[in-house]
């Protein structure tokens, strides 16, 4: 069987339902693929109706390892307005938490922001399961009277989705969400680091968490182990259309320090034929523990991220203004292995919080909105 043809029977269940049930205890059940939901963080969603990062026939040969992970849902996000006085979700997984340094919940779970119209989102909860389990539901929330919220959930970070169901009062209104300032996205393309590993719950991986500091979409491609700046994502990558910004956050993949000499002007330039003047910003690697203490490593480290900051700046003395380099050694603070890191390199959500403050002023320039 194809791979095109087994995904759509996989998938079958969900195109063939009603985008709206009610069960027996008053709770109607909608497809958030319908409007008047909104999901962000999937481009190719409108031409195949999944949650998926990537095209599932996208017509260059993806590494394995990328093709697999482009299943992550890592960055998707549910949005609408609601006066339901209860909010529930009713989810089937493509697989189980497996995880040994990853929280179920950041791996397999869904957490809920919500905000009294024309106010900040802030989290209220995350959905509950059991570790073992592909499929679940869960109740969000239940304030016991109507009051009207824009809601944002944010799919799982390392587990793929092939089903999910929200679920409302009967009689309750669900709309459109607030708009965005600009309906430009800014994607980001890296490693764990960028999809999210090892963040307690989707909400505080920090793409996710940039998203609450600025109104625009966000696109998070980070491919654990597997961001290595390979053409063929370059292309897919430029076929997104009208991007506010990329950020390239994929050093702590390349290894060697000539694979990031090769791979990085073959990248930008890909992405340059397509959108010449859209903003680009290079961040290298945050620190890691072994730098403490292994200087052959620190070495490494310092030679890709000069590498990247010379490339940058030779392509700006050639005319492209719109290239920008951030260092990321200094993203995570002075105690970045004790505070904000769950094994010497990927962030707790101390550290994916530090991150996404550093980045906050930098990419809002770069897309023109005031901090």
């Amino acid at each position: 069987m194809s791979r095109e043809l087994k995904r759509k029977n996989e998938l079958d269940p969900l195109v063939a339902a009603p985008v709206e049930t009610v069960d027996d205890v008053g709770v109607k059940w909608m497809s958030p693929l319908s409007p008047p939901f909104r999901i962000a963080g999937f481009p190719w969603i409108g031409k195949e109706g999944i949650y998926r990062r990537l095209p599932s026939n996208p017509g260059v040969r993806l590494p394995r390892a990328v093709d697999t992970l482009a299943d992550c849902t890592a960055g998707g996000q549910i949005r609408f307005r609601t006066d339901s006085s209860r909010l529930l979700i009713k989810v089937r997984l493509a697989g189980t938490a497996s995880m040994y340094h990853m929280t179920a919940a950041g791996q397999c779970g869904f957490d809920c922001y919500v905000a009294e119209p024309g106010k900040p989102l802030r989290y209220l909860s995350t959905a509950r399961f059991h570790r073992d389990g592909m499929a679940y539901s869960d109740q969000l929330y239940k304030w016991g009277d109507k009051r009207t919220m824009d809601v944002v959930i944010n799919f799982p970070l390392y587990q793929g989705v092939k089903e999910v169901w929200i679920g409302v009062d009967e009689a309750a209104s669900v709309g459109e969400p607030p708009p965005y300032a600009c309906d430009k996205p800014i994607v980001i393309y890296g490693t764990s680091v960028t999809q999210g590993g090892c963040a307690s719950r989707p909400g505080m991986a920090y793409p996710n968490i940039l998203s609450r500091m600025i109104p625009l979409p966000f696109v998070n491609l980070g491919f654990s182990g597997s961001g290595k700046g390979e053409p063929e994502v370059a292309k897919l990558i430029a076929d997104i259309e009208d991007p506010a910004l990329y950020v390239l956050d994929y050093e702590g993949n390349t290894g060697a320090p000539e694979n990031i000499a090769g791979s990085l002007p073959v990248f930008v330039q890909l992405l340059r034929e397509r959108h010449p003047n859209v903003p680009i910003l290079v961040v290298s690697r945050i620190r890691n523990s072994v730098d403490l203490f292994y200087e052959d490593k620190r070495e490494l480290s310092e030679a890709r991220r000069r590498i990247q900051r010379e490339y940058v700046m030779s392509r700006r003395a050639g005319g492209d203004s719109q290239i920008h380099f951030l260092d990321g050694s200094a993203l995570l603070g002075e105690e970045y292995a004790e505070e904000c890191t769950v094994d010497g390199k990927h962030p707790t959500d101390l550290g994916f919080m530090r991150i996404a403050q550093a980045l906050k002023p930098a990419i809002e320039k770069l897309v023109g909105l005031k901090s």
